[in-house]
């Protein structure tokens, strides 16, 4: 079979350039809209801060003047400034367009982290430790292993084949022991422990100065803790023969312990995230009004002084290669500059139409402030309602805040699924999770309900749905079962 060329038409839809950079500004929180404006001004000197001026017939008349054209008409029309006017025909559109990601690209932004780790922290407990060369090398390999939670969750038989191997240190288990052992008397306590007892215990030990219900606690980690997470109390009480009262005062010692000691360094390392909201929603005598936050419309425009050499290159840039690469550079800068103005203005209009409509949608939420008049919610009912895709839906409310008279909340909060009564009304999925946690919160901590008598409850005020689906309500709700959540 022969090769052969020839031409075929086919009709397809890709994403231009402009819009590609809208879609990634839409998902764009208020807090990293500026650092996207000043990364981008920052990148192109055709970019610039400050109200557009509306004045460029002085400048189209100086220029026109130079030019000594023919035709005044072009001088007084001329107020839009068109920069295909001054590029070369000969240029092909292709070589002013820089275009090196794919178009399904994210940008991605690492934040850098400040302070210090908590494996750094530990590190600096060591140094007031008494260790030879031997024992601070074997530290630093604990140290090195802790998870997240401060958990040593390697056998000692692989730290020692990890010293061997890596620094040539022959140590034996016992050794790596000793030295672990000295690890766990670091702050906080309870780092470097193996498993959740001997973190509880570790904590515990240093709490021992004679009182009675710390003791008491301690025989119930070493000799019970396995009915203790059980919560199987009545045989706690059988095996050491002690009152209600005792019990519960050293169940309540062990509850005030940390099972993650080094979570709560993590966590004390974190700066605390600041929330500035996308929108503010009022009420103004009985009616809503929307506003959105100033950052998310800031005043940029187009260099004057790259317009002007843009119209200078122009000149020479049929005769001069310097000049015509010039020109393709300025235009390249004047272009970017322009398309991310568009994108930032229709950034501010599709926010604005979609709030308008997610608050229009739950009105009387916004008035009242119940939960209960949440109406259910997908992305698909506003995408209908705003006639855009539901992915623009999506990329709007991703990690956007509303200032509302009951506080601020993510535009998330406000979507939910349906369910419907036995009456056919559909109902808002946060109702029913707001019952069950109403219901929990004052149920008999002794007997605590069961989610079979939850599904009871719920079905008595008319939400017909099964147990499997409460218990996942209650999950989402991070509430555990019945037999955890008993108290003494």
């Amino acid at each position: 079979m022969a090769l052969k060329q020839y031409l075929s038409q086919k009709l397809e839809q890709r994403l231009s350039p402009q819009q590609i950079q809208l879609m990634k500004l839409l998902q764009v929180p208020t807090m990293e809209l500026d650092q996207r404006i000043k990364q981008e001004i920052e990148e192109n000197p055709a970019l610039e801060e400050g109200k557009e001026e509306d004045d460029l017939d002085s400048l189209d008349d100086e220029y026109n003047e130079e030019k000594d054209t023919d035709s005044d008409d072009s001088k007084d029309d001329d107020n839009d400034f068109d920069i295909s006017d001054y590029m070369d025909d000969d240029t092909p559109d292709y070589k002013t367009q820089v275009n090196n990601t794919s178009k399904d690209d994210e940008e991605r932004v690492v934040p850098l982290s400040g302070g210090q780790s908590f494996q750094e922290r530990l590190a600096e407990q060591l140094q007031m430790l008494y260790l030879d060369e031997t024992q601070e090398a074997i530290a630093d390999t604990i140290i090195g292993n802790l998870d997240e939670s401060g958990y040593l969750n390697r056998d000692l038989e692989a730290l020692v084949d990890d010293l061997a191997f890596s620094s040539n240190l022959i140590v034996t288990e016992k050794e790596v022991e000793e030295v672990l052992l000295m690890v766990q008397e670091l702050d906080p306590a309870g780092v470097g422990a193996r498993t959740l007892k001997e973190c509880l215990l570790i904590q515990i030990n240093r709490k021992q100065d004679g009182d009675i219900t710390r003791f008491t606690a301690k025989k119930i980690l070493e000799q019970h803790f396995e009915e203790f997470t059980k919560k199987h109390y009545d045989k706690i009480q059988k095996k050491l023969e002690i009152s209600d009262e005792d019990l519960k005062d050293a169940v309540a010692e062990i509850i005030r312990l940390n099972p993650k000691p080094g979570g709560s360094m993590k966590e004390s390392a974190k700066s605390m995230q600041q929330i500035i909201p996308d929108f503010v929603i009022y009420e103004n005598e009985g009616r809503l009004e929307l506003t959105i936050n100033g950052r998310n419309a800031p005043e940029l425009k187009v260099s004057r002084e790259y317009e002007r050499m843009l119209r200078g290159y122009s000149e020479g840039a049929k005769t001069s290669k310097s000049d015509k690469d010039a020109l393709t550079f300025v235009k390249q800068k004047l272009d970017g500059a322009k398309w991310f103005i568009d994108a930032i203005r229709q950034r501010q209009n599709t926010l604005l139409f979609t709030m308008n409509a997610i608050m229009n949608y739950q009105k009387e939420y916004f008035l009242s402030g119940d939960e209960t008049n949440l109406r259910p919610m997908i992305l698909k009912d506003i995408a209908d309602i705003v006639n855009m895709d539901i992915s623009t839906i999506s990329r709007v409310a991703n990690s956007k805040y509303v200032q509302t008279a009951q506080g601020i909340f993510p535009l998330k909060y406000f979507f939910s699924e349906s369910l419907s009564t036995d009456s056919g009304e559909e109902v808002s999925t946060r109702e029913v999770k707001m019952i069950l946690s109403e219901a929990i919160e004052n149920e008999d901590k002794i007997r605590p309900l069961t989610d079979d008598k939850l599904t009871t409850i719920l079905t008595e005020k008319g939400y017909n749905i099964a147990r499997r689906t409460v218990a996942k309500y209650r999950e989402q709700l991070n509430i555990p079962v019945a037999r955890l959540r008993k108290e003494l």
